[in-house]
């Protein structure tokens, strides 16, 4: 009869490198930010209307931050990690 060789188990690979998760934390900590910049501009009382919900950060820059950092995320994603990080 033959002998069936065990195969060793094969160490736990992580499917990114160590810095391509540092760079998915920054973008979602880049999101966060730009939620966080959204955040206010209400009316306590119901029928006074607040202009404030129109402010340049509420619409524009908001937006923009997190929009940034949704990018920078699929960059994380996408990005190869280099010949020296894959040596340690």
């Amino acid at each position: 009869m033959a002998q069936k060789k065990k195969e060793k188990p094969k160490p736990f690979d992580f499917p990114f490198a160590r810095e391509n998760y540092r760079l998915l934390i920054i973008g979602v900590i880049i999101v966060v930010a730009g939620f966080i910049l959204m955040i206010g501009g209400g009316s306590d009382d119901p029928d006074v209307f607040n202009p404030a919900i129109f402010s340049f950060r509420r619409i524009t820059l908001a937006p923009l931050v997190a929009l940034f950092g949704f990018i920078f995320i699929i960059y994380a994603i996408m990005k190869q990690p280099s010949e020296k990080t894959l040596d340690k």
